[in-house]
């Protein structure tokens, strides 16, 4: 498969998860790629999953610096940028009267902020006609308990994708939200499900999802490589829903 040979992708928080999922097949379809996190030994470890086709720039997405160096070392590198995959983000589920400012701040810092700055630092290295992929979530369209601060960060990704799709319309760079339901990855244990509780939390979720199942890494995996791909190349400023249908519910 070589549906991105040739091209450059840069997957933020492509060290884990749906990240990780994304940057592989991308490698795999040909693609040079850079992965960012913010743990060193994950990142080693992603780019030994990935392959001799990816490097690693340690950085937290929060600080707008870690951009401006991220861009400067592609530049530098690769000369450009096909793909710019804004994956990197937190949630912590809280009811809103609990909700701390440092919590509130660190959603926001992460999610927002760091897509934000993130395409601002790095549009200039786009090439034209390049993909940005956001990852919203579910969770921007359907309420769920604890997630107002979560929902909150991924509805201000949403807006910025439709505006960046008019935007950045004279250089045909197509800006479009990948948005997750649940997913079976590392973030469910940092959300308090211990890996021993994992299956019956699954079957406790698969009564609100349509397919009756979580979803998987690969499969956001797919539909990113979609976006990313000449497969989508008359598809911008959309939401795709990769949620097996829970938002209907």
């Amino acid at each position: 498969m070589t549906k991105l040979n040739g091209k450059v992708a840069v997957v933020t928080g492509g060290n884990s998860g749906i990240g990780l999922a994304s940057a592989k097949l991308f490698a795999e379809n040909g693609a040079q790629v850079v992965i960012t996190g913010r743990r060193q030994q994950a990142l080693d470890d992603a780019v030994r999953t990935i392959g001799p086709a990816a490097v690693a720039v340690r950085g937290d997405v929060a600080d707008p610096e870690h951009h401006r160096e991220l861009a400067n070392f592609v530049r530098e590198q690769f000369g450009t940028v096909d793909i710019y995959m804004a994956n990197a983000g937190v949630n912590t589920i809280t009811p809103s009267a609990e909700v701390s400012t440092d919590e509130f701040d660190n959603q926001f810092g992460i999610n927002a902020r760091g897509t934000f700055f993130g395409v601002q630092a790095i549009s200039p290295v786009l090439r034209d006609g390049a993909s940005i992929i956001l990852l919203g979530s579910l969770a921007s369209d359907k309420v769920l308990e604890g997630h107002a601060v979560y929902a909150g960060t991924k509805a201000a990704i949403g807006a910025f994708a439709r505006s960046w799709a008019l935007e950045f319309k004279e250089r045909a760079i197509r800006v479009n939200v990948l948005s997750p339901g649940p997913t079976d990855t590392e973030i469910l244990e940092k959300l308090g499900v211990p890996v021993e509780d994992r299956s019956a939390f699954a079957a406790g979720m698969a009564g609100a999802i349509p397919l009756g199942r979580l979803g998987q890494p690969d499969e956001l995996g797919r539909a990113a490589l979609f976006l990313a791909s000449d497969d989508s190349s008359f598809v911008t400023g959309i939401n795709l829903r990769v949620d097996g249908g829970m938002a209907l519910l």
